[in-house]
C-alpha cells in the first residue's frame, strides 16, 4: 500500500530544497568548472571529484575510472539485493563557452540571474549539470523523508557526451556484471515545452558525412572559362538536392523508415514539438511535425562551402564541400548508411562526389511506448503533476541511449528538465528558475514510487 502522506512529505521537502539558497550555491559551484569537452585544459577530473563528494554525503560509494583518455565516475548505493536496481546517468562536460557572445556580457562559467525574466544563466545549466543536480536533490529528499531509497542505484557520470561519449561503451562492457540493473532512469535533453513534464524512451541515431567534389587545382577565371568548365559548387548543389525533395522529405533508399508504429503515432497525437517552432509543410508527407521529429528520419545540411564567401573573386572554385547529418529512428540498417548514400548519389549521376564519415555515431534505440516501466514512470509523474506527462517515443536529438539498451540490455526512461528554448549549445544557455522546484518534486515522486514496488511490478514480469 502506497503511503500517500509520506510521499507528499518527500515531494514537499524536495521542492523546498530546490528553492533554498544551498541549491543555487550548489548549481553555481557546478557551473564554475569550465568543463568544455574540447579543451585540453578542462578540469574534468576535478569536476567529478567535486560531484563524488555530493554522492558520498548521501551514503553512496564512489569509483573513479579512466577509459580512452576520458574520466568517469560511478556512484552506487546498494540497500537490499531483492529490491529493484536503477541505473542513472549524467554528463558533466559541455560545449565551448562562447565567451564574449553572451547577452549583458555574462560570464558563461558564472551562474547569473535575470530578475525580470526569472531565468538562470550559465554554461551547462541545461546540458547537463542542472539536470543532474535536480536528480541528486530528489534523491536527497527521499533519503531524508524515508531514511532509505527503497531501491538500489548506480549512477554513471561521463565527461565526453558532447564529443560522442568516447569510452562509455567500454565502461559499461567492463562493468556489465557490476551494473546489473532493471531500468535506466536519467535526465537530459528538453521537455516538449517548459511547462509540460515529459518522458522520452530513446533517442534518434545520428550520423554525419562530409561530401566533397574537387575538379582541379586552383580556381579559373569566371569570364575566360565560364560555361566551359565544370563548377563543383553547382554540381554539389545538384547532388545535395537529390537527398531530399524541395519540401525536405528524404529520398535516399536505406535512409527512409518503413513507417511509424501505431503505439508511437498514438503517443504523439495532438502534440506540437519544438516549442511550436515548426514549418508544417516541411518534411515527409502524411506525417505530423511531432511524428517527423520523434518517429521519423531527417537529413540536414549543416554546412556548405565553395570559394570564399566573405571575399568572393571572379573565379570558378576548384572544389566544394558540404556536411550532411542524418538523424534516424530504430529499424534502419545503420551499418550501411554510407553505402546507401553512395549508391544513391551514383544512381543520380554524381559518382565523383566523395563521402567521408565525420565524428562519432550515436545509434538509434528506444524502449517501446507500452513497456511496463514506461507506464510506471508515466503514472508516477501524472500522480505528482496532476496531469499525464507528454510521452515521446524518441528524443529528436541523439544520446548514448543505445549503450544502455544494447550493452546492458536495459529499458530506458528519460525525464528531461530542460526545454527547447534553453540555448544549450549556444550563447545564453539558461533555464527558468521556477522549473527547478517542479522538476525536483517530480523526480522525488518517481524515486519514492520506485521504493514502493517490487521488481516484478516495475517490469510487469
Amino acid at each position: 500500500m502506497l503511503d500517500a502522506t509520506a510521499r507528499d512529505t518527500a515531494i514537499t521537502l524536495a521542492r523546498t530544497l530546490a528553492e533554498d539558497d544551498a541549491f543555487r550555491s550548489a548549481l553555481s559551484d557546478l557551473i564554475a568548472f569550465p568543463t568544455d569537452s574540447k579543451s585540453p585544459d578542462a578540469p574534468l577530473h576535478a569536476y567529478l571529484a567535486h560531484v563524488a563528494q555530493g554522492f558520498t554525503a548521501m551514503g553512496f560509494t564512489t569509483q573513479g575510472l579512466s577509459v580512452e583518455g576520458r574520466p568517469f565516475l560511478l556512484a552506487s548505493r546498494i540497500e537490499a539485493p531483492d529490491r529493484p536496481t536503477i541505473l542513472g546517468y549524467a554528463h558533466g562536460d559541455t560545449v565551448p563557452a562562447m565567451t564574449g557572445q553572451w547577452a549583458a556580457d555574462r560570464d558563461p562559467w558564472t551562474l547569473t540571474e535575470d530578475a525580470e525574466t526569472g531565468r538562470w544563466y550559465g554554461r551547462g545549466i541545461a546540458d547537463n549539470k542542472g539536470q543532474m543536480l535536480v536528480n541528486m536533490t530528489a534523491l536527497q529528499a527521499v533519503l531524508a523523508a524515508r531514511g532509505s531509497l527503497g531501491f538500489n542505484t548506480h549512477v554513471i557520470i561521463e565527461m565526453g557526451e558532447e564529443i560522442g561519449s568516447p569510452g562509455l561503451g567500454r565502461v559499461c562492457e567492463r562493468l556489465k556484471d557490476q551494473l546489473k540493473a532493471d531500468l535506466l532512469i536519467a535526465s537530459d535533453g528538453p521537455r516538449l515545452a517548459a511547462d509540460q513534464p515529459t518522458i522520452f524512451l530513446g533517442a534518434r541515431g545520428g550520423a554525419t558525412f562530409r561530401l566533397r567534389l574537387k575538379r582541379r587545382e586552383g580556381g579559373r577565371h569566371s569570364g575566360n572559362f565560364g560555361g566551359a568548365l565544370r563548377n563543383p559548387a553547382l554540381e554539389l548543389a545538384h547532388a545535395l538536392a537529390t537527398i531530399a525533395t524541395r519540401n525536405g522529405a528524404l529520398q535516399v533508399p536505406g535512409w527512409v523508415p518503413a513507417g511509424v508504429p501505431d503505439a508511437a503515432r498514438a503517443a504523439l497525437a495532438g502534440l506540437t514539438p519544438a516549442g511550436g517552432e515548426v514549418d508544417a509543410d516541411w518534411g515527409a508527407e502524411g506525417l505530423t511535425p511531432a511524428e517527423r521529429i520523434h518517429a521519423w528520419n531527417s537529413a540536414e545540411i549543416l554546412a556548405f562551402t565553395a570559394g570564399n564567401i566573405a571575399q568572393p573573386v571572379n573565379a570558378i572554385p576548384d572544389q566544394a564541400e558540404a556536411v550532411v547529418q542524418l538523424r534516424y529512428v530504430p529499424g534502419i540498417d545503420d551499418t550501411r548508411l554510407e553505402q546507401a548514400l553512395r549508391a544513391h548519389l551514383d544512381a543520380q549521376g554524381h559518382p565523383d562526389v566523395t563521402i567521408t564519415r565525420e565524428g562519432s555515431q550515436f545509434r538509434a534505440s528506444a524502449t517501446p511506448v507500452d513497456h511496463p516501466a514506461a507506464r510506471f514512470a508515466t503514472a508516477s509523474l501524472a500522480r505528482t503533476h496532476g496531469a499525464a506527462p507528454v510521452v515521446l517515443p524518441s528524443l529528436g536529438g541523439s544520446l548514448p541511449n543505445d549503450i544502455f539498451t544494447e550493452i546492458l540490455a536495459l529499458p530506458t526512461v528519460w525525464v528531461p528538465h530542460s526545454y527547447p528554448g534553453c540555448s544549450q549549445h549556444a550563447p545564453n544557455e539558461h533555464l527558468p528558475r521556477a522549473l527547478f522546484p517542479e522538476a525536483v518534486g517530480l523526480m522525488a515522486g518517481l524515486y519514492w514510487d520506485l521504493g514502493e514496488v517490487s521488481r516484478a511490478e516495475l517490469l510487469g514480469a
